[in-house]
């Protein structure tokens, strides 16, 4: 029963970034020449600020330097966020989506672009955009029928609720 590097510090690291109140999304390790990388990232359910990840960093790198978990040789720790475009896997990635754009490859062989609506234990109501002057339609699909989810960056969304600028421009003008 053979277990992995990223498996092991999995493992070791994984309690301590909970303890910090966030998620451990993903380890990696990594060889950049002669040195290794090790990439950590970590988020929330209202994400991960500066400070936060900062904290998580700063305790990982206390908890490896006490172990010999990344062997003797130099290494560098990287931890982080997902960023804006990430890949969504887990059922929390997609609450953690709602009312964003996502991009789904669905297990059919096709390709879906709306916004998460709402997230269940089955599946997703979305939201599919309209095109041309066409209104939007919902749609449902299930877990199942996923094969892969990318949140799309969006430059220019209109938001739905007025009432942030409205008491802005109030505030300007006052």
């Amino acid at each position: 029963m053979s277990t992995t590097q990223s498996e092991r510090l999995r493992e070791l690291l994984e309690p301590l970034v909970t303890s910090q109140g966030l998620d451990l999304e993903e380890i990696a390790v990594d060889s950049v020449g002669r040195k290794r990388v090790l990439r950590v990232v970590v988020d929330s359910d209202t994400g991960a600020d500066l400070d936060q990840v900062a904290d998580v960093s700063r305790a990982l790198s206390a908890k490896l330097d006490e172990t010999d978990a990344m062997g003797a040789g130099e290494y560098t720790l990287e931890v982080g966020t997902p960023g804006a475009e990430r890949s969504l896997t887990e059922r929390r990635h997609y609450v953690r989506a709602t009312d964003r754009l996502v991009k789904f490859q669905l297990h059919e062989g096709g390709e879906l672009v709306a916004r998460i609506l709402a997230v269940d234990d089955d599946g997703l109501d979305l939201e599919v955009p309209g095109v041309k002057g066409r209104k939007a339609t919902a749609r449902r699909i299930a877990f199942g029928d996923i094969d892969k989810a990318r949140v799309q960056v969006e430059f220019n969304r209109k938001a739905n609720d007025n009432s942030d600028n409205t008491d802005m421009k109030e505030e300007e003008e006052a």
